[in-house]
C-alpha cells in the first residue's frame, strides 16, 4: 500500500504535478510553506509543494525549538508583533501536543542586570496579557531562595531573584512534518529533492515553473495560477530567477546551539539569561541533555550548509560558565550543535539581535508572492496572511470562491487527540499498548510523544518486525519508525530520518553510530539504492555527525 506521503510514490507525484491544473504552487517545505500549502488547500485551492532539500532542512529543522512569544521582543516595543505570536503559541500546542509542550521559563534577576525586579514584573505581566495567556500559566515572580530551589546552577553572585513564566518547547522539524503530512491529507501534492531551475511565463506573468529532480536529474513542468515563494534564506535567489530582486533585501544571521549531556550539565530548569554583553541566551533541559543557544552574527556563507565555528562554540561555552559557574565545561564536553540562518528583512545600521524578526509580503510583478522574515511561532498566521491574499487574487481572476481559513482549530497529523489535555491519558494508553506489543515502556513513549495519534500505524510496523524484520539487526521501535517514516513520512535519504524525523544526529549521536549499518540497509532494499548510492548517502551522514562536533576554525 502506498500513501499520500510516500518516498516511495515521490516520482508518481511529480508526473502527476506535471498534469494537474493548480491554483497555487508552494516553493519551500519549511514551516512556512508547509503552512500555506495546508492553509490553501483547506480553503478549497488545489495546491503543490515542491522543497529542493528535505523537508525543513534549513531553518526549520535549526532553531532554538521553541514555540515563544518573544519576550526580549519588548525591549524592543514590537509590541504588535510579542501580541501576535504569543497568542499563536497555544494554538500551536492545542493543534499538535505530541510536538509542542508548556515549558516553565525561569528569568534570573541579578543587580546591574538588563532586567530590575520592577521592570520584569511589569514586562511578563504585559507579555501575558499581549499573548493571551491561561490563568495557571501566568507569570510568577520568585524570590533569590525560590529561584535558587527551581535552580541551583545559577551564578549566585548579584541574584535577586527571578521571574517565572510559560514558554512552549517544541520539535521544530516534526512539527514542519506534520503539518505537510496533514496539508498531504487534505489534498496538497507535495515533493523533496525537486528544485525550482527556470520560471515559465506568459504575457511576462509567472505561470509556472521547470523543476529538476534532485534525485535522479529529471526536469518536469508544473504550472499554477499562482507561484508563492516561501524559501526562507533563498528567498531573494528565487527573486534574482523572478528579476524582481529590489527595494528591501534579507539580511542573513546566523544562530548556533550546543548540546550537553545531562550528567554534565544537570539543569533541572529552562533558563532564559542575559549575557555579559547584553545578549539573551536559553539553556533548555531536554531527554537527558542540556542544549544552550544561541548566537546572532551576520553570515554570508553556504546557505545549505551554516557550520559553528570555532569563536561561536567558545562564545556559548564561555556565557554558560558565565551563569552557570561551578560546572567548568569546556569545548571537550560538546556532544553535537546546530546552526541555523535567519532570513531577516535588511535595515540600516542595525546590529544583528537588532534586526525585527516580523515578516513581510513581497509582490514582484510578474505575480510572484514572497514571504520573507517571520519567526516559527508565527507560522500558521503567516500563512493565514498569505492565503488571504491569494484569496483575493484568484477571486479577481474568476477562481472560487473559497472557503475562510479553518487551521485556527485544525488538528495537525497525528494531534488530533480531543485538545491537549487529553493528551497525557492519550500517551498511557498508547504506553500500555506498545508494552503488549513487547516493546520497552521507553520505547513507547518515545514513539507515542513522537507520532501522537499516528502510533498506532508505527505499531503496525512492529509487528511486522515480530513476522520477520529483524534481519536487519535492528530493534523493533527503530524498525517500525524507520519503515513508518519512508511510507508515510517521505524518508528519501538516512539524513532524513536520523537528523529531521528523530532529531538524534542533535540530541543522541551514540544512537545514531549504533543503527545506522542497519537502517541505511533498510532503506536500501526499500528504496532500491545502488552500491554507489550506499556509499554515497553513507558519507553524507558521516559529514554531518563529523560537523556537528567539529566546528570550522574561521
Amino acid at each position: 500500500m502506498q500513501h499520500v506521503f510516500s518516498a516511495l510514490s515521490r516520482k508518481d507525484h511529480l508526473k502527476r504535478m506535471t498534469v494537474e491544473d493548480y491554483d497555487v504552487l508552494v516553493i519551500g517545505g519549511g514551516i512556512t510553506g508547509a503552512g500555506i500549502a495546508l492553509d490553501a488547500q483547506t480553503r478549497g485551492m488545489k495546491t503543490a509543494l515542491i522543497e529542493m532539500q528535505d523537508y525543513a532542512a534549513g531553518t526549520s529543522s535549526r532553531s532554538t525549538k521553541l514555540v515563544h512569544g518573544g519576550l526580549r521582543y519588548l525591549k524592543q516595543f514590537e509590541v504588535r508583533m510579542v501580541a501576535k505570536v504569543g497568542k499563536e503559541r497555544a494554538v500551536v500546542y492545542e493543534n499538535g501536543p505530541h510536538v509542542t509542550v508548556p515549558e516553565w521559563m525561569l528569568l534570573p534577576l541579578y543587580k546591574d542586570g538588563t532586567f530590575g525586579v520592577a521592570t520584569t514584573s511589569l514586562g511578563l505581566r504585559v507579555y501575558d496579557r499581549l499573548a493571551g495567556v491561561k490563568r495557571d500559566e501566568r507569570r510568577k515572580m520568585l524570590s533569590l531562595e525560590e529561584t535558587l530551589e527551581k535552580e541551583p546552577l545559577l551564578k549566585r553572585h548579584g541574584l535577586k531573584g527571578g521571574g517565572y513564566y510559560v514558554e512552549y518547547r517544541t520539535d521544530d522539524a516534526r512539527l514542519t512534518i506534520e503539518v505537510l503530512k496533514k496539508a498531504a491529507e487534505t489534498g496538497v501534492n507535495a515533493v523533496n529533492y525537486a528544485k525550482a531551475e527556470k520560471f515559465i511565463y506568459e504575457g511576462g506573468k509567472l505561470v509556472g515553473v521547470k523543476v529538476r529532480d534532485v534525485m535522479d536529474g529529471e526536469l518536469y513542468t508544473i504550472k499554477a495560477r499562482k507561484i508563492v515563494n516561501a524559501t526562507g534564506p533563498w528567498v531573494d535567489n528565487l527573486r534574482k530567477l523572478d528579476q524582481s530582486l529590489q527595494g528591501k533585501k534579507l539580511r542573513l544571521t546566523k544562530g548556533i546551539h550546543l548540546v550537553f549531556d545531562g550528567n554534565r550539565f544537570p539543569l533541572r530548569q529552562s533558563v532564559y539569561f542575559d549575557t555579559p554583553d547584553g545578549r539573551m541566551v536559553f539553556a533548555i533541559p531536554r531527554d537527558g541533555k542540556t542544549y544552550v543557544g544561541t548566537t546572532d552574527t551576520d553570515y554570508t556563507g553556504d546557505i545549505a550548509n551554516p557550520r559553528m565555528t570555532i569563536q561561536d562554540e567558545k562564545y556559548l561555552v564561555d556565557v554558560s560558565n558565565y551563569m552557570f559557574p561551578e560546572l567548568k565545561l569546556t569545548v571537550s564536553d560538546v556532544e553535537s550543535s546546530w546552526a541555523g540562518l535567519r532570513p531577516l528583512i535588511y535595515e540600516e545600521n542595525k546590529a544583528p539581535s537588532e534586526v525585527s524578526r516580523k515578516d513581510e509580503i513581497i509582490c514582484s510583478a510578474s505575480g510572484m508572492i514572497t514571504i520573507a522574515g517571520g519567526k516559527l511561532t508565527g507560522y500558521r498566521k503567516m500563512a493565514e496572511t498569505v492565503t488571504d491574499l491569494l484569496d483575493r487574487e484568484l477571486r479577481s481572476a474568476g477562481h472560487g470562491p473559497f472557503a475562510p481559513c479553518s487551521t485556527l482549530t485544525l488538528p495537525i497529523s497525528g494531534g488530533d487527540v480531543g485538545g491537549a489535555a487529553k493528551f497525557p491519558e492519550f500517551v498511557r494508553l498508547m504506553i500500555e499498548r506498545g508494552e503488549r506489543l513487547g516493546l520497552t515502556r521507553k520505547a513507547a513513549e518515545t514513539l507515542t510523544c513522537r507520532y501522537g495519534t499516528n502510533v498506532t500505524s508505527v505499531y503496525d510496523h512492529v509487528i511486522e518486525y515480530i513476522r520477520g524484520g529483524e534481519q536487519y539487526g535492528l530493534p523493533a521501535d527503530v524498525y517500525a519508525a524507520l519503515i513508518y517514516g519512508i511510507e508515510e513520512e517521505m524518508v528519501v535519504k538516512p539524513i532524513d530520518f536520523f537528523i529531521r524525523r528523530t532529531g538524534a544526529v542533535l540530541f543522541n549521536t551514540n544512537w545514531v553510530e549504533q543503527w545506522k549499518q542497519g537502517v541505511i540497509s533498510v532503506m536500501a532494499d526499500n528504496l532500491g539504492y545502488s552500491d554507489k548510492q550506499v556509499e554515497e548517502y553513507t558519507r553524507e551522514l558521516n559529514v554531518e555527525l563529523s560537523g556537528a562536533v567539529e566546528p570550522v576554525g574561521v
